[in-house]
């Protein structure tokens, strides 16, 4: 934990940008480097029954951290994405708050 969904980019981009990120977020997110995963969601986008090619879609799943380091972790995924596809890519990144007394690992939750 965190957990990061990538969709509308290449598996090979969420393999190359999986170090990095733990390398600028661990700090800030304060999880150690084993808790962070990164998941590649394969997804096929449609607009007006036609397939539609999308931008960059992240989505954070984490234990909320405040609005300051959500806005800081938004910036560094954003940056670190359009720097392997482009300065010009929109990118939109989802938090996604969990309840620590709803999340177990090995039947005991946080």
């Amino acid at each position: 934990m965190p957990h990061f969904r990538f969709r509308a980019v290449e598996p090979q981009t969420v393999q190359t940008l999986s170090k990095p990120l733990i390398d600028e977020l661990q700090e800030i997110m304060g999880s150690p480097r084993e808790d962070f995963t990164f998941e590649y969601v394969y997804t096929t986008f449609y607009h007006e029954g036609e397939v539609n090619p999308a931008y960059p879609f992240v989505e954070v799943l984490w234990f909320d951290r405040g609005q300051e380091k959500q806005d800081a972790v938004a910036k560094i995924i954003t940056d670190q994405v359009r720097g392997i596809m482009g300065q010009d890519v929109n990118v939109a990144v989802i938090f996604t708050a969990l309840n620590p007394s709803a999340y177990y690992d090995n039947a005991v939750h946080y």
